[in-house]
């Protein structure tokens, strides 16, 4: 079963961008999948998150914001393949 990482994004948003980029060593050394959801897309979305974007949650617990902390993701990757 792989994980889940959800990225919460807007177009446009370069340092959503920017956090895709980084992601991927993770994508490659974990199997993951990355959802990316458009905020823009879903009202409820829009309230929570407006201007926080770009979230990164794994299987629905965010773990960071605006930029991403490999120390925070590694953890909590290797947390999660354990179980």
């Amino acid at each position: 079963m792989s994980l889940v990482l959800t990225l919460y994004t807007r177009a446009g948003c370069h340092l959503c961008e920017t956090m895709l980029e980084e992601l991927q060593p993770f994508v490659e050394k974990y199997t993951l999948e990355v959802q990316l959801v458009d905020i823009d897309s879903d009202d409820e979305l829009l309230r929570r998150y407006a201007i926080k974007i770009p979230v990164l949650a794994l299987e629905g617990e965010t773990l960071c914001q605006y930029q991403l902390d490999a120390e925070v993701l590694g953890q909590a990757l290797k947390a999660n393949s354990a179980a």
